[in-house]
């Protein structure tokens, strides 16, 4: 990896951008210059000069988000943003973004695009005038919302509508999917909200995407039919510490029942509408749906994941495999038969096929480099083969000509080290830039790690935990987050709290994540008790959150299909799987935790983390040398007379 201090040509005119008297101070209310967001910017200005890969980690509070966007702006550069979620992509769309154009008197054109199943599709749509598939009370009022909605909407958008709840029944039925799209067979192609938006996408200058959409647009191009995105100067990715392992879901395959259902459904949709005097259409859609679904109870009743190729080998998930196999020949031949009837029905001939071959393909579990998984729920079964590195694959990409990359993220590197980051993405070659928090820890901020903890595998520790922080809770004066790293741990200490504490106790799943966060926000003393998708992405600032307590460190479960697969694979070339694999994605993933208790100049608070290994094992010394430099303790005493300075 290249270190370079040499000084672009630009790199004065983006630091005029952070001036007291540039554009963003004239413009922006509160704007305050900060050394390290002018570092960033000129890090960021030189790497779209030079086309050098520009590797930077930017502390909480440094704000990152302008500091790469001026640059892009100034430059006039055609670029893609990418983020780690829809959220994000969304406040970075009409948040972050307009407050720059105005400043900056940007006027070349903006796009958000989102990937599929955030638009509805007319195509669907209309077909539910003709035959609606048995829905409950709850999905025809919702269905009723999102005939009401279409009128009014420029942009199709289902996150737009009105009171429809994130997981609807309806949602896939009007959605489409890449298996059960028309293309340009579609009746209702030029009005397609998802054509439109991809078309504004390819016009515009800048393009906010999410890293789901930017790796899924890889995978088709590798395919050569086509692209999601347009082609850039330049693609800046934020939240970039999520990057190898979404990469993986598209540069594997997967599949899942789900896929199969949603065929006999359609089928069954088809063959009412276009070809009714084919009695045999129904019966390979029911026989699919059957079959299907045996194959998911092939698996047992409860909720697992592991490797496939054990599961495989068992009587009854073999024959159930054949079963389902046999019944996907039964509907090629009958829809053989029927190829020409109609679109609907050639177009499930053609998802039938490509199901047959990609269930093959994850089920043939001979190949290496790869970890082939299942993930069981409680409806479905999915299959996946995941490589075991992306390395190759996106220093391919890397190598593309005149293009410049910017990865970015609070939580980037191990201590000072970005190796594993870069190890993992291919980046051989980079420019790396390290900025810490402009934050005062010392005085902002707490760390305690309780004496006398539970084993992290104890029976009951939810619980138990919960007991003995009950008091310190109850000193915070603002509000708290118990960040597990289970559901069990999670429903246990949420059922003990509830009982000791006399304020509002949230808990993910009771609610919708956002709605969850706006009534912690508005309680201002309120404990929230969630799991993984609360680690990150998360911003409460003021005296709302003043308390994060973090049951262990969080590494992954041993039996982890993909993990296990990996370290397999680290004992096979000699390396340690614990050092190579585990304890960096530990320290990450803990880093994410810990940024969401200081958010603010003003923030203060207390980090509480329950797990003893952080102070008796040797590998602890690598999880706090990472961390802000926060006063240390193991009094909860000491913890509440800070606390007690916050009132």
């Amino acid at each position: 990896m290249d270190q370079d201090d040499s000084t672009a040509p630009f790199a004065p005119l983006v630091t005029e951008l952070f001036t007291d008297e540039g554009p963003l101070a004239r413009a922006i209310d509160g704007f305050k210059p900060r050394a390290a967001q002018a570092d960033m910017a000129t890090a960021v200005g030189q790497a779209l000069q030079d086309k050098v890969p520009l590797v930077v980690e930017a502390g909480t509070g440094t704000g990152k988000t302008y500091a790469y966007l001026a640059p892009v702006l100034a430059a006039g550069t055609r670029v893609v943003l990418s983020t780690g979620s829809r959220n994000l992509q969304e406040q970075l769309f009409h948040r972050d973004l307009p407050t720059l154009v105005k400043a900056m008197n940007y006027h070349h054109p903006v796009a958000l695009l989102k990937g599929r199943a955030n638009y509805l599709c007319l195509e669907r749509l209309n077909l539910l005038s003709d035959s609606v598939p048995p829905l409950s009370a709850e999905g025809l009022a919702d269905l009723q919302r999102v005939r009401r909605f279409v009128p009014m909407t420029h942009s199709g958008d289902i996150g737009d509508i009105p009171g429809l709840a994130e997981r609807s029944e309806v949602l896939p039925l009007v959605t489409s999917t890449n298996d059960n799209c028309l293309g340009r067979d579609c009746g209702h192609y030029q009005d397609c909200y998802l054509v439109k938006a991809r078309a504004k996408a390819m016009e515009a200058q800048v393009v906010v995407v999410n890293h789901h959409l930017f790796f899924a647009d890889m995978a088709v191009r590798d395919t050569g039919f086509g692209q999601l995105i347009p082609d850039a100067d330049a693609y800046i990715l934020d939240e970039a510490h999520q990057l190898p392992e979404i990469a993986g879901q598209y540069f594997g395959q997967s599949q899942s029942s789900r896929q199969f259902l949603e065929l006999a459904r359609d089928l069954r949709l088809a063959y009412k509408v276009e070809a009714k005097d084919m009695a045999q259409l129904g019966k390979a859609a029911d026989q699919l749906e059957r079959h299907a679904q045996d194959l998911r109870l092939a698996f047992g009743h409860d909720s697992s994941r592991g490797q496939l190729r054990p599961l495989l080998a068992r009587t009854e998930v073999a024959q159930a495999l054949a079963r389902l196999n046999e019944s996907l020949e039964f509907s090629y031949e009958v829809l053989k038969l029927a190829l020409g009837r109609g679109e609907q029905l050639d177009h499930c001939f053609e998802r039938l096929v490509g199901l047959r071959t990609q269930l093959d393909s994850v089920t043939r579990v001979e190949e290496d480099g790869y970890s082939y998984w299942y993930d069981c729920t409680r409806l479905h079964i999915s299959f996946h083969k995941t490589p075991l590195s992306v390395a190759e694959r996106f220093s391919a990409e890397l190598a593309k000509d005149n293009v410049s990359w910017v990865f970015t993220s609070a939580t980037l590197a191990v201590g000072d080290s970005f190796a594993h980051f870069c190890t993992d993405l291919g980046l051989s070659e980079c420019r790396t830039l390290q900025l810490d928090s402009p934050f005062d820890y010392s005085r902002q901020s707490r760390l305690c790690v309780p004496r006398y903890l539970p084993e992290t595998h104890a029976a009951g520790r939810g619980r138990w935990l919960a007991d003995s922080l009950a008091d310190t809770l109850d000193a915070v004066p603002g509000g708290s987050f118990f960040l597990c790293t289970s559901y069990k741990v999670m429903n246990e200490v949420a059922e003990v709290l509830r009982i000791r504490l006399q304020r509002t106790v949230l808990v993910q799943g009771e609610d919708n994540k956002v709605r969850l966060l706006e009534r912690f926000s508005q309680d201002g003393r309120a404990v929230l008790v969630a799991t993984s998708s609360f680690w990150e992405g998360i911003d409460v600032r003021g005296n709302a959150l003043q308390c994060v307590v973090i049951d262990k460190l969080p590494f992954s479960a041993p039996d982890d299909p993909l993990l296990s697969a990996r370290l397999e694979d680290c004992r096979r070339r000699g390396e340690d799987g614990f050092a190579r694999v585990q304890l960096p994605k530990a320290i990450i993933t803990l880093k994410q935790g810990v940024g969401r208790l200081i958010r603010d100049v003003q923030d203060k608070g207390v980090l509480v983390i329950t797990d003893g290994r952080l102070v008796n094992r040797a590998y602890g010394a690598d999880f706090i040398n990472s961390l802000p430099a926060m006063p240390r303790t193991r009094s909860l005493q000491q913890v509440a007379e800070f606390l007690s300075t916050l009132e």
